[in-house]
C-alpha cells in the first residue's frame, strides 16, 4: 500500500490544531464586588487565573465570578480562585441571561401569593422599577417593566425630557410592557418614576446593549463597564454558590 506524504507545512498546521485542542484556554475568574482593606487590589472587571491564591485580610469581603456561579471570600485567610462547588441549574442561568428570553415572555398577571418573601426578578433584563440605577437593554424596542409588589392595581408616572406617560399594573400584575412609542428609549436617555407603590421617585437610566452570547463573565463584565449596578447585584444573587472557607486560616 502507498502511503501519502503531507507537505510539512500542512503537517506542522496539523500537529498545531492538536495541541490546541488539546491544551485549553487557561480559565479566569472575575472580581465583580470588593470590599474591606484590600479593595482596591481587586476592582470589578479585573480577571484572575483560576489556579491563583488571594489572601484576605480581616474585613475584606471579596465576590468572583465564573461560568459556574459567583462565590463570596471573607477575610481572613488564603483562597484558590476557582469554584469547589458545581453551579446547578445551567438551562435555567442560560434563561436568566438570555436576552431572547426577554422577547418571548409575555405580560400578565403573577398572584402575589405565589411569590417568595423578597421577590427578584426572574430575568436579567426586565427592568425593575424600584431601583434607581442604569439600565442595561438588549433591544430598546422590547422594554419589560417590573416591579416587586404586585398585589394591589397601580399606576406609575414616568417623566422625561419633553416626554411623559403613565404605565397601569392590574393587581397581581408583575410585568408590563414598557410603552417605546410614547417614551422612547435611546442611548443615555433617563426617565423619574413615581407613584405606583414606590416609595419614593426613582430614576432609570437606559444603556442600550449589542447583542452577544458570552455567558457569565461576558454578561457581568458588560454590566460593570456600563454600571448597570441594579442587574450585576441581581446577576451575583441568582447564580451564588456556597460560600468557600479558606484554605489557609487567617
Amino acid at each position: 500500500m502507498s502511503s501519502v506524504k503531507l507537505p510539512r507545512s500542512l503537517v506542522g498546521l496539523a500537529l498545531g490544531a492538536v495541541m490546541v485542542t488539546a491544551c485549553p484556554a487557561i480559565a479566569e475568574t472575575l472580581v465583580v464586588r470588593a470590599s474591606g482593606p484590600s479593595a482596591g487590589s481587586f476592582s470589578p472587571g479585573k480577571r484572575l487565573p483560576e489556579g491563583k491564591s488571594v489572601t484576605l485580610k480581616a474585613g475584606d469581603v471579596l465576590t468572583l465570578l465564573d461560568g459556574r456561579g459567583t462565590r463570596t471570600l471573607r477575610g481572613p485567610g488564603a483562597f484558590g480562585t476557582g469554584a469547589s462547588a458545581t453551579g446547578g441549574g445551567g438551562s435555567s442561568i442560560a434563561s436568566f441571561i438570555g436576552t431572547r428570553t426577554t422577547a418571548r415572555s409575555r405580560t400578565g398577571a403573577v398572584r402575589s401569593g405565589l411569590m417568595p418573601t423578597a421577590p427578584r426578578s426572574p430575568n436579567l433584563w426586565y427592568v425593575d422599577m424600584s431601583k434607581q440605577t442604569t439600565a442595561c437593554v438588549p433591544d430598546p424596542t422590547n422594554i419589560k417593566l417590573w416591579r416587586p409588589a404586585s398585589a394591589d392595581a397601580g399606576t406609575v408616572v414616568v417623566a422625561g425630557k419633553g416626554v411623559s406617560g403613565k404605565i397601569a399594573f392590574e393587581a397581581g400584575q408583575s410585568l408590563v410592557e414598557w410603552p417605546v412609542a410614547e417614551l422612547p428609549v435611546r442611548e443615555g436617555v433617563s426617565y423619574q418614576l413615581s407613584g405606583g407603590g414606590l416609595a419614593k421617585p426613582v430614576t432609570i437610566r437606559f444603556t442600550i446593549l449589542a447583542p452577544s452570547a458570552d455567558g457569565l463573565e461576558g454578561t457581568a463584565s458588560t454590566l460593570i463597564a456600563r454600571k448597570c449596578d441594579a442587574q450585576l447585584d441581581l446577576l451575583i444573587e441568582t447564580v451564588a454558590l456556597p460560600d468557600p472557607a479558606p484554605d489557609i486560616p487567617g
